[in-house]
């Protein structure tokens, strides 16, 4: 498929999102949007695809909402109902069937996707960049990386679920200090932080992250991986023991699969594994 605003490659068990506007450091658009959704699920829907990596093109992983579509949206507030500038702004927010309602909303459906998602963030992560980077299970930095909340300079507040993201991934005190202030902290303080797992250096950033993917789309069980992310997303609705039992059934229904053959041959055999997802 064609896209306009994204590149999408798939490869080696890797489907890589770049954003693809870098004279713009991937400023998001209605457009980028939908191409980002598209790309997602066509990787989702891959069976050759185990991981799938999101990054930016040039120096930038996404610098936020694209000025010329806030310019339009401040505009509308001012010439149009409120009704219709909330139109502007949510758009139409995608639905599957069998999918948590908290997980179906425009931005958040990351979690939805039955496949790790690495944020690979190689510059710039601002405003909606840090939305999206927050949904992705997993955030690699460069160390040239900066990023910013950026809503409250711009008389906003914390969009899109990401009061809800990023006080579970740094905790309530520095999620306070980043949306209140939106100041702008480097890869090094964000990783002190928790908001991002590993700091790479510039140079070595994208190999070091696709190192890493390839880890997980070789390594471990897909089948694993997808059940464990569905298991840690649900497990922030459930009580312990609602998470015990769901770990319970889990448990006794991968027993009786493929992969956990395949994970006990292989260690005993001391060779590579050849997990098949069943």
């Amino acid at each position: 498929m064609a896209y306009e605003q994204i590149l999408y490659d798939a490869s080696g068990g890797i489907a890589t999102i770049t954003l693809n506007r870098p004279d713009k450091l991937n400023a998001w658009t209605g457009t980028m949007e939908q191409e980002v959704r598209e790309a997602v699920y066509a990787a989702e829907a891959n069976s050759e695809v185990r991981v799938i990596v999101l990054t930016g093109a040039g120096r930038g992983f996404c610098a936020g909402a694209d000025m010329g579509g806030l310019s339009a949206t401040a505009s509308s507030t001012q010439t149009r109902s409120l009704g219709e500038a909330r139109e502007r702004m949510q758009g139409d927010a995608p639905r599957r069937e069998g999918i948590r309602t908290d997980f179906a909303e425009k931005y958040s459906y990351f979690p939805s996707v039955q496949k790790p998602i690495i944020a690979a963030i190689n510059g710039a992560c601002a405003g909606l960049g840090l939305v999206m980077a927050l949904y992705s299970d997993l955030r690699f930095a460069s160390d040239k990386a900066k990023f910013t909340t950026a809503f409250a300079r711009r008389g906003l507040i914390a969009e899109h679920g990401l009061s809800w993201t990023l006080q579970r991934v740094v905790g309530l005190p520095h999620a306070l200090d980043l949306t209140m202030s939106a100041r702008v902290i480097m890869a090094d303080e964000a990783l002190r932080m928790g908001l991002v797992n590993q700091v790479f250096p510039a140079e070595s950033f994208t190999d070091s992250v696709i190192a890493y993917a390839q880890e997980l789309a070789t390594m471990v069980s897909p089948r694993s991986t997808r059940v464990i992310k569905e298991q840690l997303y649900n497990a922030q609705f459930q009580t312990l023991q609602e998470a015990i039992l769901v770990a319970n059934d889990e448990m006794f229904t991968s027993l009786e699969c493929e992969d956990f053959k395949e994970g006990v041959a292989h260690f005993v055999e001391k060779r590579p594994p050849a997990f098949t997802g069943y």
